[in-house]
């Protein structure tokens, strides 16, 4: 199945659309990644759902990714008397005592953070409802002033924003989740709370090469270490409602930009997540609000779009699809889409894979090729490629399953599994067959074709060759 459209599309599953008939009919609509929540779902329903979407994978032989979203640690006060009033401008008290809390206190039953805090750090509760600020604090207490009051019932979440926490962004579910999700064969770990790049490395240590590692940016701790997380991660996902709680939301705009474009540069992919068609939870149509917010990350140079309560607990699954799918095309064939892009570009490294992969674009663009096909075992690239952000189709050649899902969600490429050629004839020759075959180039036309050479060798790009699709002369470039 041929898309129309470079960035791709991650849609959470859930109640509303777990059934096999909904999976196979939200990948006709344009899901190209499936989101499971581990907040949400047991081992046993993993399972099942894997096998759901391997089954639809099979039947429409196209590759389908699946990212496992780690849930990560849930930090929460205790219990609190009923219609507690927080005022403005009042002292508030946490402790290690397990009483019913009331208006001046309440069970903290998270040592960690009294540990951690320091004077004049920003405590956060209930989603950014609350908002209060360290005064002082002890072995077993943090006493703090509140900035903004309002009503708190029991079991609420609490946020520290400016504190980086001594524990890791995995709790004990959260590694057998992951050692569970990367036996059954999911392609991405979502990994949640990412506060520093040494969370990265211990969930890429469990993972062991059987998933791809993308960190959750949402916590301002992160974006500190932004660089190293980068450099650490398989590709990221900007969390922007957990963002836009810890931190004033008029910044999450701009660090969205910046984290997209210190990606890009990196050539990993990047997934904008969180409240992007909120409203179809409920209702058939988006607000403009959110088709602009799906259209600016596209216009920005995304790689994928996520749903989630849209697509997993919503009454309009396939319309939230739909639209996402429509906006994304509707942007790509803009006059300025292709201008705004490349601003964003940077020079390639000095190597010669970046080289290589620069002058795909370069020489495309020259010959109004038809496509770009790469031959990639691991990936690197493909990834190398879709950072020049070309004009023309990519097309991922692979041997390998597991690098043709996992590729599912970066930009413009459309993946094809296929067995390596034997030699230089037989890899250009297939290379076009595929190009007419999958409907991406006609007989006449040329394609610009990538590889690394002997064939198989990982991250060895260095070659590459112009080719007429239908036997006309090879051209060698």
């Amino acid at each position: 199945m041929k898309r129309i459209r470079r960035v791709k599309i991650v849609a959470t599953i859930g109640p509303a659309s777990d059934s096999p008939k909904m999976i196979k009919a939200l990948f006709e609509t344009g899901v190209d990644v499936f989101r499971i929540n581990m907040s949400h779902t047991s081992h046993k329903d993993m399972k099942i759902l894997h096998g759901r979407i391997r089954a639809v994978e099979k039947e429409v032989n196209r590759p389908i990714g699946i990212l496992c979203d780690l849930q990560g640690p849930k930090l929460r006060i205790g219990d609190i008397e009923k219609k507690t009033k927080i005022k403005k401008g009042e002292p508030f008290r946490f402790d290690l005592d397990e009483k019913i809390g009331d208006k001046t206190r309440v069970y903290l039953p998270h040592k960690e953070i009294i540990e951690s805090v320091s004077i004049g750090d920003e405590l956060i509760l209930d989603d950014g409802k609350l908002r209060m600020v360290v005064k002082e604090h002890g072995a077993d207490f943090i006493n703090a002033t509140v900035l903004v009051g309002g009503k708190l019932s029991k079991n609420k979440g609490i946020s520290c924003p400016d504190t980086v926490l001594p524990f890791s962004a995995m709790t004990d579910k959260d590694r057998a989740d992951l050692v569970y999700a990367t036996s059954v064969g999911v392609d991405w770990i979502a990994l949640s709370f990412v506060q520093r790049v040494g969370d990265v490395v211990e969930a890429r240590e469990l993972a062991n090469g059987k998933a791809f590692i993308m960190a959750k940016i949402e916590k301002p701790t992160a974006i500190d270490e932004l660089d190293g997380i980068i450099e650490e991660s398989d590709g990221l996902m900007i969390a922007r409602g957990d963002l836009g709680v810890e931190m004033p939301l008029e910044q999450v705009p701009g660090l969205q930009k910046r984290i997209l474009r210190s990606a890009r540069q990196a050539g990993k992919p990047v997934v904008v997540a969180t409240q992007m068609l909120e409203s179809m939870i409920e209702a058939p149509v988006p607000t403009r609000a959110e088709v602009s917010d799906v259209a600016t990350a596209v216009f920005e140079g995304a790689d994928a779009v996520m749903l989630s309560a849209e697509s997993a607990v919503g009454e309009y699954p396939l319309e939230a699809v739909g639209t996402m799918d429509k906006v994304a095309i509707e942007v790509e064939q803009d006059q300025y889409y292709n201008t705004i892009i490349r601003a964003q570009s940077t020079p390639p490294e000095a190597t010669t894979a970046d080289a290589i992969s620069f002058a795909c674009r370069m020489v495309a663009d020259t010959l109004d090729s038809a496509a770009i096909l790469i031959y990639t075992a691991t990936g690197s690239t493909a990834l190398r490629t879709a950072r020049e952000r070309p004009s023309q189709p990519l097309l991922a050649l692979t041997p390998i399953c597991e690098t043709a899902r996992r590729l599912t969600i970066l930009w413009g490429v459309h993946c094809v599994r296929t067995e390596d050629p034997t030699d230089m004839d037989e890899m250009v020759e297939g290379a076009c067959e595929i190009a007419h075959r999958e409907g991406f180039a006609q007989n006449g036309e040329r394609v610009v074709i990538t590889a690394g050479v002997p064939l198989g060798t990982p991250g060895a790009t260095n070659m590459l060759r112009v080719a007429y699709v239908g036997g006309k002369k090879l051209e060698e470039s």
